[in-house]
């Protein structure tokens, strides 16, 4: 078993108490509380001070949670907000579609998905709330790289693995495939990830305009897809709800 690093398990105590206790503490009051010695405490504040996570009073010497922090608590709630403002626009993608809805961002070179809307029907399904997907293969993971630069450098930059014999691994083919997905604001998935199964995503944007995840409509391919494509009033649907949930999120018109 992996052994934890002893400097990061201290750097985050030293945030717990930052974040626990009074509103600012002093180097001693630091080191005694966490049992360190000063020359060590001072060293991994110095440390958390030069990457934003830490702050220290001009005036007193005392330190404080830093802005960094904020702007990663602001991330992680921007994932909530999106979750929140999709949930009426999915349940109605779902009801209207007659298939499963999946909400997804960019997590760990892969998409996470953050909510789940079942197939409104009596089959038996599995949540899939928490799961992650590739990147290179399925609509949702190929449409956030299409429009968020981290998510394609990640998504190019790998070697990308063949799910199927439809799956795109080609370094031209896939910036090819792109460029289509930016050209026409959707993108598909038609047994390039799981035999059987199709799907379309669009993107999702906040008030800043960036692109902050996706949105698809996934089910087995003879009920979303005719001759082969995917059934365009699916692809209507799916970009309607993904400029209804960027409405939402204050990004205007697109």
């Amino acid at each position: 078993m992996a052994k934890n690093i002893q400097s990061l398990e201290r750097a985050a105590a030293m945030l717990r108490l930052l974040a626990g206790g009074e509103r600012r503490l002093g180097l001693s009051d630091i080191s005694s509380s966490l049992g360190l010695a000063k020359g060590t405490a001072h060293g991994i504040l110095r440390t958390l001070q030069h990457e934003g996570f830490v702050e220290q009073d001009a005036a007193s010497g005392r330190y404080q949670l830093g802005a960094e922090l904020l702007r990663l608590g602001n991330s992680y709630l921007d994932v909530h907000e999106l979750r929140a403002r999709a949930l009426v626009w999915t349940d109605d993608l779902a009801r209207s579609s007659g298939e499963s809805v999946h909400l997804g961002v960019l997590h760990q070179h892969g998409v996470l998905i953050v909510h789940h809307v079942f197939r409104p029907d009596d089959s038996r399904q599995v949540l899939e709330v928490g799961a992650m997907q590739p990147l290179h293969s399925t609509a949702l993971g190929k449409v956030i790289a299409a429009y968020d630069p981290v998510a394609h450098s990640e998504a190019t930059e790998v070697e990308r693995r063949p799910f199927t014999p439809r799956t795109v691994t080609g370094d031209a083919e896939f910036e090819s495939l792109l460029d289509l997905i930016r050209a026409q604001g959707w993108a598909s998935d038609v047994e390039e990830t799981w035999e059987g199964v199709a799907a379309a995503a669009a993107p999702i944007h906040d008030r800043r305009r960036m692109p902050v995840g996706a949105v698809a409509v996934t089910g087995a391919v003879e009920r979303v897809c005719a001759g082969g494509e995917l059934r365009p009033e699916l692809v209507a649907a799916v970009r309607d709800c993904a400029r209804a949930v960027s409405r939402d999120l204050g990004a205007g018109r697109f």
